[in-house]
């Protein structure tokens, strides 16, 4: 029995509004999950798993639609699906009464229930919000049944606010494989038995790194798991090393260096770091021009040769500010504290 184990496609959304490829990055959403489709049926897997969040907010019948004409292309597999915190179950949401095409399967209650599958020798169990939090360990009661099937649990959450869960309370359970979701970056649980899918797309500056699904294969009750990176684009955090000699356009170069070794396709989070020129004081505004940059933070610091400074200021007030500050070794905080001052009296800069 082979599987496809997503979570949080979040379909609707709209990441990085207010820049130029924002809308790029909503179409890409739907099609990253378009891909997650055809992988499916590349892999020829029996069942595509949803571990909640596939939509961003409460779905429309349109959306609905579009999803359903999606897994109707699917050759060969079944379609088990949650909903988690985004999409949760309201009384008058589309979901409700949607008719999904005879390979999809809801497992829509709010109390656990599971479906059986003969021919694969599997079950899948899970449950649906039905609000947006559920501060209560639903999952630590859980129980799979005693017998010889291939036992799946659907499970969405992980934080205090939308169902805590236990390693140890999931590893006492009796399942074979636990699908989460919730938690964006792909990450293992428990290692061979729980992982989060993480999103396929990323949806904020956070989810780092690639992105994508999981791929399982059961043989003997055994499962063996890969992950497939389908991600359109990454969010990747990254230094920018500022020296002494660098100037304006010395830094824009850099900056624009990296975005192009490590992708131009990708979005950034850049931090300046090391010791500039007290002289420069970067606009964060132009170095925004070198790519996707989703935020860029200056973390340098003033580059002052304080034993020369106090000696050339002995006596007058900006020797008198760096004496009453010690010898060194200094505290970061100290040390940044003195050469931003220094900053503000050699230079009149905030």
């Amino acid at each position: 029995m082979r599987f496809l184990h997503i979570a949080d496609v979040h379909l609707g959304a709209a990441p990085d509004a207010g820049f130029a490829w924002a809308k790029d990055r909503g179409r890409e959403i739907w099609e990253t999950f378009r891909r997650c489709i055809e992988k499916a049926n590349e892999e020829k897997t029996d069942l595509l798993l949803i571990a909640g969040d596939l939509f961003h907010r409460q779905p429309t019948a349109q959306e609905l639609k579009e999803v359903n004409y999606l897994f109707s292309t699917l050759k060969r597999t079944m379609v088990v699906l949650i909903a988690g915190n985004h999409d949760y179950l309201r009384p008058s949401s589309p979901y409700q009464s949607f008719p999904w095409g005879k390979n999809v399967v809801c497992l829509f209650s709010g109390e656990c229930e599971k479906v059986r599958f003969p021919e694969l020798k599997t079950e899948v169990y899970g449950l649906s919000y039905h609000q947006q939090e559920i501060t209560e360990p639903l999952y630590d009661r859980i129980q799979a049944e005693k017998n010889d099937y291939f036992k799946i649990l659907l499970a969405h959450g992980g934080d205090a606010g939308h169902i805590p869960i236990s390693k140890e309370a999931l590893e006492k359970s009796g399942f074979d494989y636990i699908a989460l979701g919730h938690i964006h970056k792909p990450q293992e649980l428990i290692p061979g038995l729980a992982r989060f899918a993480g999103a396929p797309e990323p949806i904020d500056c956070n989810d780092v790194g690639p992105h994508g699904c999981i791929l399982g294969e059961v043989q003997r009750r055994k499962v063996k798991l890969s992950f497939l990176d389908l991600c359109s684009r990454m969010y990747l955090h990254e230094d920018v090393e500022v020296t002494e000699e660098d100037t304006a356009y010395s830094l824009r170069e850099k900056t624009a260096g990296l975005v192009f070794r490590k992708g131009q396709q990708n979005m950034y989070k850049i931090r300046l770091v090391g010791q500039r020129d007290p002289r420069l004081l970067p606009d964060l505004r132009e170095y925004k021009k070198c790519g996707r940059i989703v935020e860029i933070e200056d973390e340098t610091t003033p580059a002052f040769h304080i034993e020369e400074l106090r000696e050339q200021y002995r006596g007058q007030l900006i020797g008198n500010f760096i004496e009453s500050f010690g010898e060194e070794p200094r505290g970061i905080v100290e040390e940044k504290a003195l050469r931003y001052g220094l900053e503000a009296l050699l230079y009149g800069k905030p």
